[in-house]
């Protein structure tokens, strides 16, 4: 099978699809390598992009996903009425740094490094899928333990957690802000 065939079906499948499908699994329906997969994900995402197509490719945590291009967002929300989202607060932003740079943690780690009560923040991250539960500590009273998701990666643009930018070496007290460290990346 040809290349151009192989980003064909990827496109085909992805469409369909609607949501992430883990490399793994394309590659044992379609019957191709990791190699295989990877040539074809990059000749589409380039053709995308050369072509200023309305479409990007989206690669996240082991999955691949079509996704809408950032530069037509305003017509994909005016034709779906959808409105903007609502931004992170300076808090909120606080809560998900702390979760991201030391995740998994528990409510009481945050408020530990924030000073601060965070229950609102965190059922807020929660309600947008930002965050999730990632089971309980094994201490007195079981707190649960909380780490990012697949979204929020998606929101920031990343492909994994180890592209975050690095933290300061040895100034554990830095207040964390993603908004100050999605600008470095």
């Amino acid at each position: 099978m040809e290349d151009n065939d192989r980003a064909c079906q990827l496109e085909a499948v992805l469409f369909a699809a609607g949501e992430p499908v883990s490399a793994q699994q394309l590659c044992s329906k379609l019957d191709i390598s990791q190699e295989q997969l990877r040539a074809a994900a990059e000749k589409l995402s380039d053709y995308y992009l050369y072509e200023r197509r309305g479409l990007r490719l989206l690669y996240l945590d082991g999955a691949y996903q079509l996704v809408s291009s950032p530069e037509h967002a305003q017509a994909v929300r005016a034709v779906l009425e959808r409105s903007r989202p609502q931004k992170l607060s300076p808090a909120a932003l606080e809560v998900l740094s702390v979760i991201a740079y030391y995740q998994p943690v528990t409510k009481v780690y945050i408020e530990q490094l924030r000073g601060l009560d965070c229950s609102y923040t965190l059922a807020s991250l929660a309600e947008r899928g930002l965050i999730e539960e990632a089971g309980r500590l094994l201490a007195p009273g079981r707190p649960i333990l909380y780490r990012t998701t697949k979204e929020f990666l998606r929101v920031f643009g990343l492909s994994s957690l180890s592209e975050l930018p690095k933290l300061p070496a040895g100034d554990e007290d830095t207040q964390l802000s993603l908004e100050d460290l999605m600008e470095k990346v």
